[in-house]
Protein backbone atom coordinates (compact mmCIF):
# COMPACT_ATOMS: atom_id res chain seq x y z
CA UNK A 1 0.00 0.00 0.00
CA UNK A 2 1.68 3.13 -0.72
CA UNK A 3 1.53 6.99 1.06
CA UNK A 4 -1.43 8.16 -1.36
CA UNK A 5 -3.57 5.27 -0.25
CA UNK A 6 -2.54 5.01 3.30
CA UNK A 7 -3.50 9.00 3.37
CA UNK A 8 -6.82 8.55 1.92
CA UNK A 9 -8.18 5.59 4.38
CA UNK A 10 -6.72 8.37 7.51
CA UNK A 11 -9.29 10.58 6.05
CA UNK A 12 -12.54 11.12 8.56
CA UNK A 13 -15.66 10.49 7.46
CA UNK A 14 -16.22 14.02 7.62
CA UNK A 15 -13.51 14.86 5.66
CA UNK A 16 -14.46 12.66 2.60
CA UNK A 17 -18.39 14.58 3.01
CA UNK A 18 -16.83 17.63 2.75
CA UNK A 19 -14.50 16.91 -0.22
CA UNK A 20 -18.02 14.51 -1.66
CA UNK A 21 -19.89 17.90 -1.26
CA UNK A 22 -16.86 19.63 -3.69
CA UNK A 23 -17.53 17.38 -5.58
CA UNK A 24 -14.21 15.42 -5.68
CA UNK A 25 -14.49 12.33 -7.41
CA UNK A 26 -11.39 10.62 -5.55
CA UNK A 27 -13.20 11.30 -2.70
CA UNK A 28 -16.91 9.37 -4.21
CA UNK A 29 -14.76 6.47 -4.50
CA UNK A 30 -13.40 6.57 -1.51
CA UNK A 31 -16.50 6.68 0.93
CA UNK A 32 -18.31 4.30 -1.90
CA UNK A 33 -15.58 1.88 -0.72
CA UNK A 34 -15.88 2.83 2.97
CA UNK A 35 -19.57 1.80 2.89
CA UNK A 36 -19.89 -0.52 0.81
CA UNK A 37 -20.00 -3.95 2.66
CA UNK A 38 -22.47 -1.92 5.17
CA UNK A 39 -24.97 -0.94 2.14
CA UNK A 40 -25.03 -4.51 0.90
CA UNK A 41 -25.47 -5.95 4.41
CA UNK A 42 -28.78 -3.83 4.77
CA UNK A 43 -29.90 -4.15 1.02
CA UNK A 44 -29.55 -7.72 0.83
CA UNK A 45 -31.93 -8.51 3.49
CA UNK A 46 -34.55 -6.69 1.30
CA UNK A 47 -33.94 -8.50 -1.92
CA UNK A 48 -34.09 -11.74 -3.53
CA UNK A 49 -30.67 -12.15 -4.72
CA UNK A 50 -27.36 -9.55 -5.10
CA UNK A 51 -28.15 -7.97 -8.15
CA UNK A 52 -31.05 -6.97 -6.76
CA UNK A 53 -29.43 -5.49 -3.87
CA UNK A 54 -26.26 -3.46 -5.54
CA UNK A 55 -29.10 -1.71 -7.73
CA UNK A 56 -30.46 -0.28 -4.53
CA UNK A 57 -26.97 0.35 -3.21
CA UNK A 58 -26.28 1.94 -6.00
CA UNK A 59 -29.08 4.09 -6.03
CA UNK A 60 -28.36 4.68 -2.47
CA UNK A 61 -25.24 6.09 -3.39
CA UNK A 62 -26.58 8.13 -6.30
CA UNK A 63 -28.92 10.15 -3.99
CA UNK A 64 -26.15 10.23 -1.11
CA UNK A 65 -24.05 12.39 -3.27
CA UNK A 66 -26.97 14.31 -4.83
CA UNK A 67 -28.01 15.43 -1.24
CA UNK A 68 -24.51 15.41 0.47
CA UNK A 69 -24.67 19.22 1.44
CA UNK A 70 -28.21 18.29 3.00
CA UNK A 71 -26.21 16.04 5.77
CA UNK A 72 -25.47 17.49 9.56
CA UNK A 73 -21.95 17.34 9.90
CA UNK A 74 -22.87 17.20 14.08
CA UNK A 75 -23.95 13.93 13.46
CA UNK A 76 -22.94 10.36 12.32
CA UNK A 77 -22.76 9.35 8.71
CA UNK A 78 -23.65 5.72 9.29
CA UNK A 79 -27.10 6.28 10.34
CA UNK A 80 -27.68 9.16 7.96
CA UNK A 81 -27.01 6.55 5.31
CA UNK A 82 -28.74 3.51 6.75
CA UNK A 83 -31.83 5.60 6.62
CA UNK A 84 -31.63 6.85 2.53
CA UNK A 85 -30.66 2.62 2.20
CA UNK A 86 -33.82 1.26 3.96
CA UNK A 87 -35.99 4.30 1.77
CA UNK A 88 -34.53 3.22 -1.39
CA UNK A 89 -35.27 -0.25 -0.71
CA UNK A 90 -38.63 0.50 0.02
CA UNK A 91 -38.90 2.68 -3.04
CA UNK A 92 -37.54 -0.32 -5.64
CA UNK A 93 -40.12 -2.59 -2.96
CA UNK A 94 -43.30 -0.35 -4.62
CA UNK A 95 -42.05 0.15 -7.75
CA UNK A 96 -41.80 -3.85 -8.22
CA UNK A 97 -44.35 -4.80 -5.89
CA UNK A 98 -47.40 -5.68 -9.18
CA UNK A 99 -44.38 -8.17 -10.19
CA UNK A 100 -43.41 -9.27 -6.40
CA UNK A 101 -43.97 -12.94 -5.33
CA UNK A 102 -47.02 -12.42 -2.71
CA UNK A 103 -48.38 -15.82 -0.72
CA UNK A 104 -51.68 -16.00 1.20
CA UNK A 105 -52.29 -17.20 4.52
CA UNK A 106 -53.55 -20.15 3.35
CA UNK A 107 -50.32 -21.42 1.27
CA UNK A 108 -48.41 -21.75 4.54
CA UNK A 109 -48.79 -24.81 6.13
CA UNK A 110 -49.61 -25.21 9.51
CA UNK A 111 -46.75 -25.80 12.00
CA UNK A 112 -46.46 -27.52 14.82
CA UNK A 113 -47.46 -25.67 18.10
CA UNK A 114 -43.47 -25.56 19.40
CA UNK A 115 -40.65 -23.85 18.24
CA UNK A 116 -38.10 -25.38 16.26
CA UNK A 117 -34.64 -25.71 18.07
CA UNK A 118 -32.29 -23.17 16.84
CA UNK A 119 -28.97 -24.50 16.18
CA UNK A 120 -26.33 -21.78 17.24
CA UNK A 121 -23.87 -22.42 14.09
CA UNK A 122 -26.07 -21.10 11.31
CA UNK A 123 -24.12 -19.36 9.13
CA UNK A 124 -25.10 -15.29 8.00
CA UNK A 125 -25.52 -17.55 4.64
CA UNK A 126 -27.71 -19.46 5.66
CA UNK A 127 -29.53 -16.29 7.33
CA UNK A 128 -30.18 -14.80 4.41
CA UNK A 129 -30.85 -17.79 2.13
CA UNK A 130 -33.84 -17.84 4.28
CA UNK A 131 -34.77 -14.25 4.12
CA UNK A 132 -34.15 -14.97 0.55
CA UNK A 133 -36.96 -17.31 0.22
CA UNK A 134 -39.58 -14.81 2.20
CA UNK A 135 -41.96 -13.60 -0.23
CA UNK A 136 -40.70 -10.19 -0.84
CA UNK A 137 -43.65 -8.33 0.80
CA UNK A 138 -42.92 -10.18 4.19
CA UNK A 139 -39.39 -9.59 3.95
CA UNK A 140 -39.75 -5.79 3.64
CA UNK A 141 -42.35 -5.61 6.28
CA UNK A 142 -40.16 -8.30 8.51
CA UNK A 143 -37.04 -6.25 8.22
CA UNK A 144 -38.78 -2.41 8.73
CA UNK A 145 -40.15 -4.04 11.79
CA UNK A 146 -37.81 -6.43 13.15
CA UNK A 147 -34.45 -5.19 11.94
CA UNK A 148 -35.48 -1.46 11.65
CA UNK A 149 -37.96 -1.03 14.34
CA UNK A 150 -40.35 0.72 12.78
CA UNK A 151 -43.95 0.54 13.86
CA UNK A 152 -46.75 -1.28 12.01
CA UNK A 153 -48.26 2.54 11.61
CA UNK A 154 -44.93 3.49 10.23
CA UNK A 155 -44.85 0.59 7.63
CA UNK A 156 -47.97 0.75 6.25
CA UNK A 157 -47.59 4.75 5.56
CA UNK A 158 -44.22 3.45 3.67
CA UNK A 159 -45.48 0.92 2.04
CA UNK A 160 -49.07 2.29 1.49
CA UNK A 161 -50.58 -0.42 3.54
CA UNK A 162 -52.77 -0.60 6.45
CA UNK A 163 -50.92 -1.10 9.77
CA UNK A 164 -53.19 -4.14 10.35
CA UNK A 165 -51.81 -5.42 6.98
CA UNK A 166 -48.21 -4.35 8.54
CA UNK A 167 -48.84 -6.71 11.20
CA UNK A 168 -50.20 -9.75 9.78
CA UNK A 169 -47.39 -10.20 7.38
CA UNK A 170 -45.34 -9.81 10.37
CA UNK A 171 -47.32 -12.63 11.57
CA UNK A 172 -47.34 -14.40 8.80
CA UNK A 173 -43.32 -14.21 8.09
CA UNK A 174 -42.53 -15.35 11.42
CA UNK A 175 -44.28 -18.24 10.55
CA UNK A 176 -43.10 -18.92 7.21
CA UNK A 177 -39.53 -18.25 8.77
CA UNK A 178 -40.47 -20.75 11.49
CA UNK A 179 -40.97 -23.34 8.48
CA UNK A 180 -38.54 -22.21 6.49
CA UNK A 181 -35.98 -23.05 9.17
CA UNK A 182 -37.29 -26.37 10.20
CA UNK A 183 -37.92 -27.77 6.61
CA UNK A 184 -34.12 -26.57 5.54
CA UNK A 185 -32.09 -26.49 9.05
CA UNK A 186 -33.28 -28.41 11.97
CA UNK A 187 -31.24 -30.67 12.64
CA UNK A 188 -34.18 -32.45 14.92
CA UNK A 189 -36.39 -33.14 11.42
CA UNK A 190 -33.70 -34.05 9.40
CA UNK A 191 -32.46 -36.75 11.65
CA UNK A 192 -35.98 -37.87 11.99
CA UNK A 193 -36.39 -37.74 8.22
CA UNK A 194 -33.69 -39.86 7.62
CA UNK A 195 -35.05 -42.49 9.83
Amino acid sequence: MGKRERNEQQLSDLELIRQCSEGVVRAQELLYRRYFSFAMSVCVRYTADEHEAMEIVNDSYMKVFDNIAEFDTGKPFRPWFGKILVNSAVDHYRRNARHSSHLQISDISATEEHEPEIDAELSAADIVALFSRLPENYRVIFNLSEIEGYSHNEIGSMLGITSSTSRSGLTRARKLLRELYARHFNPVKKSNEAV
